[in-house]
């Protein structure tokens, strides 16, 4: 795989495909994966729905598409509600798919770092409703967030919120895009994270540094549905084993290596929160997101990202004075002190 950068922290998405993937990804057994004839993709299924214990899963090119047809099975109505936080990725990554897609409402909820609570959730499912409001029908979740930096939702808290939910008729939905991290970090299951949702996704090419692929999961009824739109939406795969074997490959032997990523991460928060116009509370370094605020005296978060560029070090600058570090499985502990210093030394510049 040709790079540009010598480190590429924009995305974990970013990660090569490691030789023991590609090898696995080139040996598949495939089939016609619309039919549900691909025994790769079937065997995938099978272990993500042991993994999630859920009854049925879909598979899909990404996250994204997870997203959207979850919102579209679980809304009723075109204008119905679907409650979620600020910073979450559908609202500012995904091309407007709310309501583009969903035909729904985004009600946006003020969390702390993507965490909202328990208390405004009951806030606002107890308004008085009318013919001339949109009716709450789907509460999202990120465990863990994105642009909350990685902050991991409490077991107990998504139980009582999701459990609030169902007394109102409210559908749940996680978008676990890096459910694992998670599970690596808190040894809790990823079963017993999504116990209370109605439907819920992980996907393998973040996490587990396969090219491509998703994973939803639900009730039989609920997966029918998703089938539906999948096709609609242009999902529909064949021969979709040569992606689903990266998939497996990377749950088989990556998600081990996910505990070094954090350690990694970890010890990256260490030497920045030194910088002296970086601002990281390392209390907030949890998974493998690194998201801080800089005060440099002359650059802003996109002027240094284009410094760092020209280092052969890609970040992602979120906005005027945000930036966000993605850890992934080709980042080694020796990167760490190149990056910190990479960002020390634009501390003079003028």
């Amino acid at each position: 795989m040709t790079r540009k950068f010598k480190i590429d922290l924009f995305s974990d998405t970013n990660c090569g495909i490691s030789q023991g993937m590609r090898q696995a990804i080139m040996n598949a057994d495939v089939g016609n994966e619309v039919a549900g004839e691909d025994p790769t993709v079937n065997r995938l299924l099978e272990e993500c729905r042991e993994l999630l214990g859920k009854e049925a899963a879909i598979f899909m090119p990404s996250g994204t598409m997870c997203n959207g047809i979850g919102f579209r099975v679980l809304c009723e109505l075109p204008g119905d509600a679907i409650l979620l936080d600020k910073t979450a990725h559908p609202l500012h990554k995904a091309s407007g798919l709310v309501a583009g897609l969903s035909h729904a409402v985004p009600y946006l909820l003020e969390g702390e770092r993507g965490i909202f609570t328990l208390d405004q959730v009951r806030e606002i499912l107890e308004r008085p409703s009318g013919y001339n409001i949109s009716v709450p029908r789907v509460l999202s979740i990120e465990q863990p967030t994105n642009f909350g930096g990685g902050a991991i939702w409490p077991l107990k808290t998504l139980q009582e919120i999701c459990a609030l939910a169902s007394q109102y008729g409210v559908k749940t939905h996680m978008d676990g895009a890096r459910l694992l991290n998670v599970v690596a970090v808190t040894g809790i299951s990823a079963r017993d994270y999504v116990a209370p949702f109605d439907c819920v996704w992980i996907d393998f090419c973040k996490t587990l540094g396969a090219p491509m692929g998703a994973v939803l999961a639900g009730s039989q009824e609920l997966i029918e549905k998703a089938w539906y739109y999948k096709f609609q939406q242009g999902g529909g795969m064949h021969k979709a084993g040569i992606l689903a074997a990266g998939c497996l490959y990377g749950l088989h032997h990556h998600f081990s290596k996910l505990k070094n990523v954090h350690k990694i991460a970890q010890s990256l928060g260490v030497l920045l929160s030194k910088v002296p116009y970086i601002d990281l509370n390392l209390q907030f370094v949890e998974t493998n997101i690194i998201l801080f605020t800089v005060n440099h005296p002359t650059l802003s978060a996109p002027q240094i990202e284009a410094a760092l560029a020209k280092k052969g070090i890609r970040i992602f600058a979120v906005d005027h004075n945000t930036i966000r570090l993605m850890i992934h499985l080709d980042i080694k502990e020796e990167d760490s002190a190149t990056i910190a210093d990479a960002f020390l030394n634009l501390v003079e510049m003028p």
